[in-house]
């Protein structure tokens, strides 16, 4: 924050309808702020000024989406993608979040990956 004048940021990319991706949104904006991550929801990847991004979805909708999603995101310049939920094989996906995961670690290399020291 001293050295940016902001916060470093993740986006919450939603995908399918609120009753899809509502309750792991929450989640992954909870568990990213517990870290000092500011989750940014509106608007595009593009415009978020972010560089990391989570996938936030059913896992019905993973299936049918998550790998296609990824491979959009990194194509808009995202460097990391998580996915929240429970490991799966999705492709383009290097990352998971999930109730029980190791959060101090995946909170630290997030931000270690931001450059945040």
């Amino acid at each position: 924050l001293a050295a940016t004048g902001a916060r470093p940021r993740i986006h919450l990319t939603a995908l399918g309808p609120a009753a899809a991706h509502t309750a792991r949104l929450t989640f992954a904006a909870n568990l990213f702020q517990a870290g000092g991550i500011e989750p940014v929801t509106e608007g595009g990847f593009a415009d978020s000024g972010a560089r990391e991004v989570c996938l936030c979805s059913s896992d019905a909708l993973y299936e049918e989406q998550a790998a296609t999603a990824a491979a959009a995101l990194r194509e808009a310049g995202a460097e990391h993608v998580f996915l929240a939920g429970r490991p799966g094989a999705y492709p383009g996906v290097d990352s998971y979040v999930f109730a029980g995961c190791d959060a101090v670690a995946v909170l630290s290399a997030a931000l270690d990956r931001m450059g945040v020291s």
